[in-house]
């Protein structure tokens, strides 16, 4: 199965050579790869340590930072590496200034991984949610490095729990320990006779959880909100699918409420189109001034947000959320930011993938709708009743707290397991 594997990817480099031509998110992907070792070689010098974390995409490393940021202030001696699989993350954090060193992960060949484990020389990894390669993997546990799984999660649908699924349960038992975020998950691997395995939950809220202390005070959206009786119903994430079910309630909802609008995408045209389908006074933020109090910001009912790295904090300003990509198939985005607000939650109704947000629905702190009907019906009580809305907030906030502390669990681990002893 080694053979076959190692088959596989180098037919899938071949032919991801070829399709960059045709993509350009196969181009960074393939052109990325190959400044990897040139980045390292400018930063790592052969005595330097490491902490090495992979991340598939943008997701995932948020879910790293929490470890990230504890390890690097208790291990500063140690340099930290970021990988990524994916464009999606790597092209938008590839200048954050948490990591030492961050680039895309080479392909998963022998040559690769022996390569990359030398030149970054990993003290320990973490390989954040799911994302398993096994030549890495093995080389890893070749030159006895721990390598730990944080904040995964295992489905039985997956290749690990299937009888042809050998060779990546074998990878799989590489790890020195296994950090899940739910029950389902450790039975799952017990399942197979891996025990190594702690239910930690997911330290995304532990990330979430910090942003209420910060200082989330924005200028414009004070200016936006002006009026007292103001009812703000921030639109997070939002495709075309989203805002097909809401725009109905948007064009026909009462003067008092205002709505900000951050879509997926913020280039021209599907700002655009956006634009062309909201019936109300509405303006976007690139056309704000925020030295003049007399734009028109303030007597806008809607304001589209086109730009990114705004939208955690405008979630503070919400009184309701609805948060994108449940009802197309893109994959819902993170519920987490307006919940430890203590904000009610809308989504559509593809989620089945998302186990916080069927918690969270269970819970009565997050509603799925699967049209635009459902989704006037679900806002407008929630803006009309408002003990409604403040309750249904609260039990987002609480399960918020209730469900931080999943980094303090992985980094005593660390500490008495890994680090302590090198």
């Amino acid at each position: 199965m080694t053979f076959v594997y190692n088959t596989l990817i180098y037919i899938a480099d071949f032919h991801l050579q070829i399709a960059q031509f045709f993509s350009k998110k196969l181009r960074l992907f393939v052109q990325g790869r190959k400044q990897t070792f040139a980045i390292i070689s400018e930063i790592l010098t052969v005595q330097d340590r490491s902490i090495w974390f992979h991340c598939a995409s943008l997701g995932e490393y948020e879910q790293g930072v929490p470890i990230m940021e504890a390890l690097k202030t208790e291990y500063p001696d140690y340099k930290l590496v970021v990988s990524f699989f994916s464009p999606s993350g790597y092209e938008v954090k590839k200048n954050n200034t948490l990591a030492d060193v961050t680039v895309y992960l080479p392909m998963d060949t022998k040559y690769n991984a022996k390569k990359f484990i030398k030149a970054i020389n990993p003290a320990c990894v973490f390989f954040v949610k799911y994302e398993v390669w096994p030549n890495y993997l093995f080389e890893l546990k070749k030159n006895n490095i721990p390598a730990i799984i944080v904040s995964g999660v295992f489905r039985q649908n997956q290749i690990y729990f299937k009888s042809h699924g050998g060779f990546m349960r074998k990878a799989l038992k590489t790890f020195s320990h296994i950090f899940v975020q739910n029950i389902t998950s450790e039975t799952l691997l017990a399942s197979i006779n891996t025990n190594n395995v702690t239910v930690s939950g997911d330290t995304r809220f532990d990330r979430v959880s910090h942003q209420i202390e910060m200082d989330n005070s924005l200028d414009f959206m004070d200016r936006f909100l002006h009026h007292p009786k103001s009812v703000c119903i921030v639109c997070g994430s939002t495709w075309p699918e989203d805002q097909a079910v809401l725009i109905d309630y948007i064009n026909n909802a009462p003067s008092h409420i205002k709505f900000v609008i951050a879509p997926h995408e913020i280039k021209k045209e599907a700002i655009s189109q956006l634009k062309n389908l909201i019936q109300k006074s509405s303006i976007c933020y690139s056309t704000i001034n925020a030295g003049n109090t007399s734009d028109p910001l303030g007597d806008s009912s809607v304001l589209i947000i086109d730009t990114i790295g705004l939208l955690t904090k405008i979630y503070s300003y919400a009184n309701i959320a609805y948060v994108g990509g449940g009802m197309g198939t893109k994959g819902l985005h993170n519920i987490l930011e307006p919940a430890t607000f203590g904000v009610p939650i809308v989504i559509g109704k593809n989620f089945d993938k998302f186990p916080e947000a069927e918690r969270l629905q269970s819970l009565a702190g997050l509603f799925s709708i699967s049209n635009a009907a459902a989704c006037s019906s679900i806002i407008s009580k929630l803006v009309n009743d408002k003990n409604f809305r403040s309750k249904t907030g609260r039990i987002c906030e609480h399960w918020i707290n209730s469900n931080t502390g999943a980094t303090k669990q992985i980094c005593d681990y660390v500490d008495s397991h890994i680090l302590n002893k090198k």
